[in-house]
């Protein structure tokens, strides 16, 4: 409450948005909010994320429970005191992630930043280390990164296609004895800003897929491919 009250405060300095969606994936069927923030200042940039998912209603029906049942959390900065000579797109990375009963990691390695010309078209590819908070929990703890944004795409003012991709190297078993060395996530989103057609620059409705492999939030007892498709709205402050 705290971190949103302030970005709130900060939205003209800072890129700041707070979605909402409902996930229509196998047994998920609940509401999550995200609350995002991406800063650049003259040391490099920062960038976080917090995910809360709320109760279903078929939980609620069985505990009484009421709130969010999850949460998860990502902040990452970038380090860039070159901005200005031949390696300006190249920063130093480092990252921390985890969040309510899921492992706490950090992440050292490095971020190249390409962009189009109007810098509406953007990608950075990272590279990193990943310290794993229990033994051997990776053969090859590495990870690689792809973040993207698209603005305008097809030529449609206000439409906007962005996400990300991670692949890591992680040693997982699974109820049925099989045994897996790697996970896959990305979350490709599209969004309109509908706003802009009634004079809410703010508002934005579209939706994300969440496609994942050995790491289905849905079902955490099986391995291989998951899609969770999700709708949404946002809201840019």
């Amino acid at each position: 409450m705290a971190a949103g009250m302030f970005l709130l405060s900060a939205g003209a300095f800072a890129q700041t948005n707070l979605q909402m969606f409902y996930d229509f994936g196998k047994d998920r069927k609940h509401i999550t909010t995200t609350l995002e923030m991406f800063k650049a200042d003259d040391w490099g940039d920062t960038f976080f994320f917090v995910d809360y998912d709320y109760t279903t209603k078929d939980m609620r029906d069985a505990s009484d429970y009421r709130g969010a049942k999850g949460t998860y959390a990502e902040i990452a900065r970038n380090l860039n005191f070159w901005k200005d000579s031949n390696l300006g797109a190249l920063s130093a990375h480092v990252e921390w992630n985890g969040g309510a009963n899921i492992p706490q990691n950090w992440l050292f390695g490095a971020a190249y930043f390409m962009h189009s010309a109007d810098f509406a078209n953007t990608l950075t590819i990272e590279a990193m280390f990943k310290t794993f908070c229990y033994k051997n929990a990776s053969d090859c703890p590495i990870q690689f990164t792809a973040v993207w944004g698209m603005n305008n795409i097809f030529g449609v003012e206000g439409l906007n296609f962005s996400g990300f991709a991670d692949f890591w190297g992680e040693n997982k078993g699974w109820a049925n004895g099989d045994d897996t060395k790697f996970v896959f996530i990305s979350e490709p989103q599209l969004w309109y800003n509908v706003g802009s057609l009634f004079g809410c620059e703010n508002l934005n409705v579209g939706g994300e897929i969440e496609i994942s492999n050995n790491f289905c939030k849905g079902g955490y007892t099986e391995k291989g491919l998951c899609v969770n498709p999700c709708l949404g709205v946002k809201w840019n402050f």
